[in-house]
């Protein structure tokens, strides 16, 4: 599974087709930062493969334009900038949904929060990442918030931004996956740094995820797997978080980008990577950031109570060690 730093979803209609057998296409495209992949099952479908693919390459290109924060010119950057703009209705339903996952997360997933992410160096920002002061971290803290939120989505109220790197590219997955299902789409895996997936893959059995390893250094997706995770032929959105791609050491201390949005500091705890199997991608992305926020034990208990399946990985005496939670359908690797 991919696990991107940032959401950077910059799209060159770079998208190209191809056929995988039996009625099966895949659908995709490179994205600064990496690529995305749609795979689904032609039979059935109400449309051509072709009509398809250029309507995902819309939906993609909508995205961009209005929540990518590394696009100058979208809808989001420009309410950063406190100028005022006219919400679409992309911008008011994300925004409409994080405050439902603020709340489902126990507050721990916070879009109010990008200027903390901005002061530490993991925004939208050219700024270098850097360890702040206290009194500087407690001023910043001040002005985020859901619950400081001033609830105009007009115009930004002076000091306050948005940032949804937390949820955005399951959000995607989501629409990419709705508009598949309104063209009688049911067999999918859509990939787009986090991955929605339903029915069966060509082979048959349910869609086969491989889970990344979360060292230090471990930046090409796939290249090292901590076990596969098998769908049962349902929805699921699966997504990893992890503090293992973007991250600065200063003095020693490494600084993970996981900033817990009620203390304005980056966490510190033994939990490695999180991947949550949920409904959807959205509350998948959003809650395995949360899992990171909380650490490991406070997060087994989170997603018990909830009901989410969870794959946790975390250093235990200089070795990785794996606990399932739900779940089902994940295997470890036959060396473990």
């Amino acid at each position: 599974m991919r696990v991107l730093s940032a959401f950077s979803l910059i799209f060159y209609c770079l998208c190209a087709i191809s056929c995988t057998g039996n009625h099966y296409v895949e659908v995709s495209g490179y994205a600064q930062g990496g690529t995305y992949s749609v795979k689904f099952n032609t039979r059935g479908m109400t449309v051509s493969a072709q009509t398809a693919a250029n309507s995902i390459d819309s939906i993609l290109t909508l995205v961009d334009t209005t929540l990518s924060g590394y696009n100058k010119g979208s809808m989001i950057s420009r309410y950063n900038r406190e100028e005022t703009i006219v919400p679409n209705e992309m911008f008011r339903d994300i925004f409409a949904l994080s405050k439902e996952l603020y709340s489902l997360s126990d507050s721990t997933v916070d879009v109010t929060a990008a200027p903390l992410f901005d002061l530490w160096g993991f925004g939208f920002t050219d700024d270098d990442a850097a360890r702040p002061a206290r009194d500087v971290i407690d001023g910043v803290l001040s002005r985020c918030g859901m619950q400081n939120f001033s609830g105009r989505l007009e115009q930004a109220a002076p000091g306050q931004k948005l940032n949804y790197n937390a949820i955005a590219q399951g959000y995607t997955c989501d629409l990419v996956a709705r508009y598949l299902y309104s063209k009688g789409v049911k067999d999918m895996l859509v990939d787009i740094g986090e991955i929605f997936c339903d029915g069966l893959s060509p082979s048959g059995k349910g869609w086969r995820i491989s889970i990344d390893t979360p060292l230090d250094g471990n930046n090409t997706p796939g290249e090292s797997s901590s076990g596969i995770w098998q769908s049962d032929g349902g929805p699921h959105g699966i997504v990893t978080s992890g503090n293992y791609r973007k991250f600065f050491v200063v003095d020693g201390q490494k600084y993970s980008h996981t900033i817990d949005p009620r203390t304005g500091y980056p966490v510190s705890h033994n939990l490695l990577s999180a991947t949550i199997i949920a409904k959807d991608a959205a509350t998948a992305d959003a809650m395995a950031t949360a899992c990171m926020v909380m650490g490991l034990e406070s997060a087994s208990e989170f997603v018990s109570k909830k009901g989410y399946g969870a794959i946790l990985i975390y250093d235990e005496a200089g070795s990785l060690k794996t606990r399932q939670i739900g779940a089902e359908g994940f295997t470890l690797p036959l060396s473990q």
